[in-house]
């Protein structure tokens, strides 16, 4: 608190003395930050005010006051400056000034957290920073589960002129990672004065240096090797998801005082992934205490109530932390109770059997006896109504069970503790709300809510050759299916895309066109009939763009209770924090369909007959 504003800070101190505190200048606002919600930016350029240290921080430092605003550190040897977080994000970064005046050092301590494919821009961003006009940019990130959806994904960094010349991990158990590289100033001065050396003087006012009686460099240093530039290893888009997800359950999982995962398994893609996810968790567990990582022994100890234990396998520990259970009723086919059996097998994950269709038929008994009717499946000459119904009791009873094997299959086993329910419903789904509100995609998290359809069965298929889980095979051939209507001849006759009038993969486009391009309607209508001219009339792209859009608004409400899912896409649908908007629309949208209809006659009359 300065002058009774509340800023977000750096402090900078030295040998038990604080040198400068830095306020925050730009602010990350956008996505899923709020920060102009809790601290005000510093709107003062080079302008230094004086700070009246609280009591208890005097008695410590002996300081009444310090520097305070936007300054930089003079040592005898160099100059060192300070950006935070998003600033280096921003098109006016405080790198670009400090580097005109002077400033040779860069630091930033930042909590960026983690997308799909969103290394390579930090990266840039950063290598960019000290190409234009020279210095030395050192990079610290957060690396955990926030408590919330996100997960910060570290990639500490050093980088100089240009070149990253030092690279922490991405994703790993270790709380704390330490990087170092020994760097030559001069290289900075050289490079400088080549470069940059005619444009050097700024307009602005210099920035205030905070001189500290301290030298980064000594007489002797001369002789010691340098650094010298590496090229960074980028994971790719499967390795993501199995590292960043697996990382966040594990923080989660440890900090939430339960003994472990219980999953339904359905078969199918979806399930699996998250099935697949906490295998992966238990490799990286397994390699930790390998590599003498205490902390990771001690609160797996902690985890499976067990203090001589020492996992040995990462299949022996998911059969100590993950339980799994596919839940039958008379619309399940035999084939994705075997898959399902086949992968926990596989995993090494406790597996159960269970047949829901007692629950539901007593639940539909209480409806009957009350109403006096009995509802009918579609296929039986029941209505749209009485068959939705009819699903969504099944999906229900699934969640309601689900809850109660987590508190208590321990228990019948004779050990303490409860287990966390996961979720497997995908971007996509939640996109367009095809789930059943409070069905068992209501869990307690969710590591591939974030996540799309086609990048899980890219996972999938990385998983069949990273862990040798061949029984994923089986589950990627089948067709996505809910499995909630009646079978015909013993098959499957219901399949998610047929039942949304859309493909997943299209779903990705309409999802990445509404939230990253902000296109509504119309707007997203004018690009996809040029993006899939190739394969669709206008008149089909408008019908797809309707259906979506229909969908879309009609079942935003189920965002309002969605699961907390493992942010990892720039276009999720999450109501909590990142993708704000009403849940209750005009699901008629008239205007908007009415713009695209008379487009597609505009086109229509305008294109020649063959």
């Amino acid at each position: 608190m300065h002058h009774n504003v509340r800023y977000n800070c750096r402090v900078l101190f030295f040998n038990r003395k604080i040198l400068l505190i830095r306020p925050k200048m730009l602010m990350a606002n956008h996505g899923i930050y709020r920060e102009m919600r809790w601290f005000s930016p510093w709107n003062q350029l080079r302008i230094v005010e004086e700070y009246f240290l609280p009591r208890m921080i005097q008695e410590v430092t002996g300081q009444d006051t310090v520097p305070f605003g936007d300054c930089v550190l003079s040592t005898k040897d160099t100059c060192i400056g300070t950006e935070i977080c998003a600033e280096l994000w921003n098109p006016r970064s405080p790198h670009i000034q400090m580097g005109l005046d002077g400033v040779e050092i860069f630091t930033n301590s930042s909590a960026s957290h983690h997308e799909l494919r969103k290394a390579d821009q930090r990266v840039n961003l950063i290598k960019s920073a000290t190409t234009k006009s020279g210095g030395i940019y050192l990079y610290a990130n957060q690396r955990g589960c926030d408590g919330d959806r996100l997960y910060y994904d570290g990639c500490a960094m050093v980088a100089i002129n240009g070149d990253v010349v030092a690279q922490g991990a991405q994703f790993s158990l270790k709380d704390v990672e330490v990087i170092t590289a020994t760097l030559d100033l001069e290289d900075v001065r050289s490079y400088r004065g080549e470069m940059c050396q005619p444009n050097m003087e700024s307009e602005h006012k210099s920035c205030h240096r905070v001189k500290v009686d301290f030298s980064l460099s000594s007489c002797d240093d001369i002789y010691l090797p340098t650094h010298q530039p590496i090229t960074w290893h980028f994971h790719t888009p499967e390795e993501e998801i199995s590292l960043g997800p697996a990382c966040w359950l594990w923080d989660y999982l440890r900090r939430s005082g339960q003994a472990g995962f219980l999953l339904p398994l359905s078969g199918g893609v979806d399930s699996s992934s998250t099935a697949c996810i906490v295998h992966s968790m238990c490799v990286l567990l397994c390699q930790a205490v390998e590599d003498g990582n205490s902390q990771v022994l001690q609160d797996v100890r902690r985890v499976v109530g067990d203090e001589s234990y020492r996992p040995q396998h990462p299949k022996e520990l998911c059969g100590r932390v993950f339980t799994t259970c596919y839940m039958a009723s008379e619309n399940s086919s035999v084939d994705t109770c075997n898959r399902a059996k086949d992968l926990a097998n596989q995993i090494g994950s406790s597996h159960m059997n269970i047949n829901i269709d007692m629950a539901v038929k007593g639940i539909l008994g209480i409806f009957s006896v009350v109403t006096g009717k009995l509802p009918q499946f579609r296929a039986n000459g029941g209505s749209h109504r009485e068959n939705l119904a009819l699903q969504n009791v099944q999906a229900r009873v699934r969640m309601v069970l689900a809850y109660l094997f987590a508190q208590l299959s321990l228990w019948a086993r004779g050990k303490p503790g409860g287990l966390l329910v996961l979720g497997s419903a995908n971007v996509d789904e939640s996109l367009t709300g095809y789930f059943t509100k409070y069905d068992c995609s209501s869990a307690d998290i969710n590591p591939i809510g974030g996540i799309s359809k086609t990048d899980l069965k890219s996972f999938l298929l990385y998983c069949v050759e990273q862990f040798q889980l061949t029984a994923l095979k089986g589950i990627l051939a089948a067709p996505p299916t809910a499995e909630l209507e009646p079978l015909t001849d013993g098959q499957v006759s219901q399949t998610d895309e047929a039942d949304m009038g859309m493909t997943y993969s299209e779903l990705s486009v309409f999802g990445r066109l509404r939230k990253i391009s902000k296109c509504g309607p119309f707007s997203m209508f004018c690009k996809l009939i040029h993006m899939w001219k190739d394969a669709l009339s206008p008149m089909e792209v408008a019908q797809k763009v309707k259906r979506f859009f229909v969908m879309y608004s009609v079942n935003r409400h189920k965002m309002t209770t969605v699961t907390p899912a493992y942010h990892a896409e720039s276009y999720s649908p999450d109501d909590n924090r990142f993708d704000l908007r009403p849940f209750l629309y005009n699901a008629r949208w008239t205007w908007q369909f009415r713009s695209i209809d008379n487009q597609v006659s505009q086109m229509a009359k305008n294109t020649p007959k063959q």
